[in-house]
């Protein structure tokens, strides 16, 4: 077998593009490449001596420390994490972190770990973004049917375990297939648009609106119980009715674009038997269609009693 010279190695790590590194059992770092200067921003001889995770965003330390217990366990050989790491100048990079158990070749005993970490900061904006559309309504620029459902989801898991309180609006345009029958398709779209951005200028931060299907659109309320949902309810119905949008196959509101708002709040209590999340989506389309029953352009609400977590 032919041999390797050593200084090859060197070479490599030298003028690679990646950081190379190797750090002791203590996680100090005992060599690190030069590609940590154009891609961290630290000439190596600032990180020597140092342990790895001072350079580590402190939320993905537990990760690194998971890694290195996997290895010393001989589960893997390598191991790979993303990590977030911070530049000298402040500013956070995405690495793609390779880690290798070092052992002496005479005893086995572990005496270092060698890392690869390579920069996929574009990477991850790039998932990130096509993430962000996969959940995102492509004609309202608000969260997608898919992305409220596991909103929901979450949002009622979260209650469950708080014991607390979460509301549902359900918001449906009143007589928008007049409106599409007399201005057309391309202003119905407009009209969804507006609407779409009146409501998220009048919901909380901690509100989650979605386009729940048509001209429906849904608005979590996480931790709210029927007053302060009634209270968000009636903001997007003003903010709605403030667009001042004409709409001549509305006669009873004076030719205005207006909404009917269902809103619906789950109590997570000792007792209670229905079933969630899906009771919630029916109360709130049942008080949505008792709003529009009344008259239109208003609220109603409904309330439920669901089952505490055990």
């Amino acid at each position: 077998m032919p041999t390797v010279d050593p200084t090859d190695f060197q070479f490599l790590a030298e003028h690679s593009v990646d950081i190379i590194s190797r750090s002791d059992m203590d996680m100090v770092l005992t060599y690190v490449s030069p590609s940590s200067l154009p891609l961290l921003g630290y000439k190596p001889e600032e990180m020597v001596g140092k342990k790895a995770e001072v350079f580590i965003v402190a939320e993905d330390i537990p990760a690194i420390h998971a890694a290195v217990v996997r290895i010393l366990a001989s589960e893997v050989q390598t191991d790979s994490e993303t990590i977030h790491m911070r530049r000298k100048d402040g500013s956070m990079v995405w690495m793609e972190m390779n880690a290798r158990l070092v052992r002496d070749p005479a005893t086995g005993c572990p005496q270092g770990v060698v890392t690869v970490m390579r920069d996929i900061t574009e990477r991850k904006r790039f998932e990130d973004k096509l993430s962000a559309m996969a959940l995102t309504d492509g004609l309202t620029g608000i969260s997608n049917r898919r992305s409220f459902d596991e909103s929901l989801e979450r949002e009622w898991k979260r209650t469950l375990r708080e014991g607390s309180e979460i509301s549902l609006l359900l918001l449906d345009i009143d007589n928008f297939k007049r409106f599409n029958d007399l201005y057309g398709h391309q202003v119905g779209d407009d009209c969804l648009r507006a609407v779409a951005t009146a409501i998220s200028g009048a919901v909380r931060a901690t509100d989650i609106a979605a386009r729940y299907g048509g001209e429906e659109i849904a608005i979590i309320l996480p931790s709210t119980f029927t007053a302060g949902a009634v209270e968000v309810a009636e903001k997007v119905r003003s903010a709605i009715a403030a667009l001042r949008l004409g709409h001549e196959g509305n006669p009873g509101e004076g030719g205005r674009l207006t909404v009917s708002i269902g809103v619906a709040t789950a109590l997570a209590r000792q007792g209670g038997t229905i079933r969630m999340p899906e009771s919630l989506l029916l109360a709130a389309d049942n008080a949505m269609y008792k709003a529009k029953h009344e008259g239109r352009n208003r609220v109603a609400t409904s309330l439920l009693i669901a089952p505490a977590a055990a």
